[in-house]
């Protein structure tokens, strides 16, 4: 089944996407109002620890910090109006303080510190992944109030099913309209019964990458398009290391494509950046790796360097794409700051080899990172 509508677009739509945005822990302990920094995890359980282990590698890092301290050198991209900037939250927004049980990680900002966000005020944040119930629905529903008074619009979590499932309708050029639907799946983490349904709030949760998936998505997508929109599909899947991208995930994002209609895969759960495909004209993104974290000087993620962030610019006309370009970063006191040029080069390195593999280039320009592709 194909819900693909034939557009006319003449008109560019340009887009500023990332990974994960986690603004929780050693991040929210920086800001003007830390939540309480007792942590529930086997690493550590005291969130402050995570700013020392960042003072520890890379020097004093300041407290009491202005809203938009973390986004440093990315500040002008992120808050470039000509682009359409999607970006996923992986953190709760909350003052609850009772974590989800038998989970091992703790993500949440206070409300207080919303300003950090509003400072780039996003044009969409994704909430269908593994951390925004960390604290229960109470820290859910918490979240979802914030972000609505803070007017910053989200998707792929809310009050009920169908909350959560319903697409972000987002402004493009010549009165067009940006369709943003966003689901996760169980191999990134989430909880089976973090689910919305009828009566309780939670993710749009997808059981599997299957063809009844797609399918359903496909009715969705359906219900909800209009001729001439253009559909990103933001899904949190796959693991958080390692380069390879399942065979699974291929095809349903090829899927997504050829049978729901889908102009642009936006995939994140990896803390370091996957690679890209270009299918039928179409971005896949597998993994964008984090944009922000906290893992500044925790030394086992040294192999994948999720100390280096990407936004990724790309350019759709008619749902094609006609430009990709990436804008490298490093995480330095926990805070985006410019790419060392040694930095560049291994990231440069790595993204190309990656890309390779799926017929594509990654070249450093001196500006952008420039990302070709087989026609």
């Amino acid at each position: 089944m194909s819900t693909r509508h034939h557009t006319t677009i003449e008109d560019s739509l340009p887009l500023l996407l990332a990974g994960d945005v986690m603004l929780g822990r050693g991040i929210d302990q920086i800001l003007r109002s830390p939540s309480d920094p007792v942590l529930y995890e086997d690493y550590l359980k005291d969130a402050r620890d995570y700013v020392r282990l960042a003072e520890r590698a890379n020097g004093t890092v300041p407290r009491t910090v202005n809203p938009d301290y973390v986004w440093g050198a990315s500040r002008d991209a992120l808050t470039d109006r000509s682009r359409v900037r999607l970006l996923n939250l992986e953190t709760a927004i909350t003052t609850n303080d009772s974590p989800w049980p038998s989970k091992g990680i703790h993500y949440r900002m206070h409300p207080a510190n919303i300003d950090c966000l509003k400072a780039i005020a996003p044009d969409c944040l994704v909430l269908a992944n593994n951390h925004v119930l960390d604290w229960g629905r109470a820290g859910l529903i918490e979240t979802l109030r914030t972000l609505e008074a803070a007017g910053i619009p989200f998707v792929g979590a809310g009050q009920d099913q169908r909350e959560a499932e319903r697409p972000a309708i987002l402004p493009a050029a010549k009165g067009k309209r940006l369709l943003v639907f966003a689901a996760g799946h169980g191999d990134s983490g989430i909880p089976t019964d973090w689910a919305a349904d009828e009566s309780s709030p939670g993710v749009h949760y997808l059981p599997a990458l299957d063809e009844a998936a797609i399918e359903q998505l496909a009715r969705l997508v359906h219900s909800h398009r209009q001729p001439g929109d253009t559909v990103v599909f933001s899904i949190h899947w796959g693991s958080n290391w390692g380069y390879q991208v399942p065979e699974a995930h291929r095809r349903f994002a090829r899927s997504l494509i050829d049978q729901v209609g889908v102009d642009l895969v936006h995939g994140h759960s990896s803390h370091h950046p996957r690679t890209f495909e270009v299918h039928h004209g179409r971005l896949i993104l597998y993994g964008c790796g984090d944009l922000i974290n906290d893992y500044e000087g925790i030394g086992d993620t040294a192999p994948y360097r999720s100390d280096l962030a990407l936004l990724y610019r790309p350019v759709l006309r008619g749902g094609q794409l006609t430009h990709l370009e990436l804008d490298p970063f490093a995480i330095r006191r926990l805070q985006l700051q410019a790419c060392e040029p040694p930095e560049r080069s291994w990231l440069v390195g790595v993204l190309d080899r990656q890309a390779q593999r799926f017929g594509g280039r990654v070249i450093d320009n001196g500006s952008h990172l420039t990302c070709r592709w087989q026609t």
